[in-house]
């Protein structure tokens, strides 16, 4: 399920994209502040980020500006009521992937939503279906791996956390991400269970799974994968 972001300050085009977009199985997380959709990025997983540009103490254009700084992929849209031409070039340049004006057609706003989410989906499968490092290869279609220990058929979970780490190797995958992006935004298992996980990759596919050199711990803040 794919998590969208939604930031719009008028309630009535806010709760009616939130309840339109669930009903087509979509995760929404809605607020209408600028400053507050910047804490929702920084701590939670995103596939999209819907944005209105006039928005109190932090308007779109920065948010979209302050995205891009971390993070390249997020799509991110502008629906906004500012429909002149100098709006749009400045929304697109600040890293936006598209820009709808309001009024807007609800079933126009679904089908660029669509269209952004599966040419991301397009572009993030390439090459991850089948992953080596370090003597061990796994098939993230089939969930089988060919560790240095011999073969192990991994949980559809541990493949998810897996791939995510993948990923995003050489980054810092803090625990609060593993969660929203594994387990799903309102089913959390304690963090003990990432823990419990982690030490099974390491059991899996380290030499030393005591001196681990491709699944580390960052203190306070969770895991990442490193690979040369």
């Amino acid at each position: 399920m794919s998590r969208i972001l939604l930031v719009e300050d008028e309630e009535n085009i806010r709760e009616g994209i939130k309840l339109n977009l669930e009903l087509e199985d979509f995760e929404v997380v809605a607020t209408d502040n600028g400053k507050r959709a910047l804490e929702l990025f920084r701590t939670q997983h995103f596939d999209l980020i819907v944005l209105d540009v006039m928005l109190p103490e932090v308007d779109g254009f920065q948010i979209c500006e302050q995205i891009r700084l971390v993070n390249l992929d997020v799509p991110i849209m502008f629906l906004t009521a500012k429909d002149t031409s100098v709006d749009r070039v400045l929304g697109l340049k600040k890293g936006a992937d598209d820009y709808l004006t309001k009024p807007f057609n609800l079933e126009e706003l679904l089908l660029r939503i669509r269209n952004l989410l599966k040419r991301t989906k397009k572009d993030g499968d390439t090459g991850v279906e089948f992953v080596k490092f370090g003597g061990n290869e796994v098939n993230f279609k089939t969930y089988n791996a060919q560790t240095i220990r011999g073969e192990v058929q991994l949980t559809k979970k541990e493949a998810m956390l897996l791939k995510l780490l993948i990923d995003r190797k050489n980054e810092v995958v803090s625990r609060q991400q593993i969660l929203q992006a594994v387990w799903g935004y309102d089913v959390y298992p304690s963090t003990r269970t990432i823990d419990n996980f982690i030490l099974s990759f390491r059991k899996y596919f380290e030499e030393d799974p005591k001196q681990p050199k491709f699944f580390l711990s960052v203190r306070g803040v969770g895991y990442k994968f490193m690979e040369a």
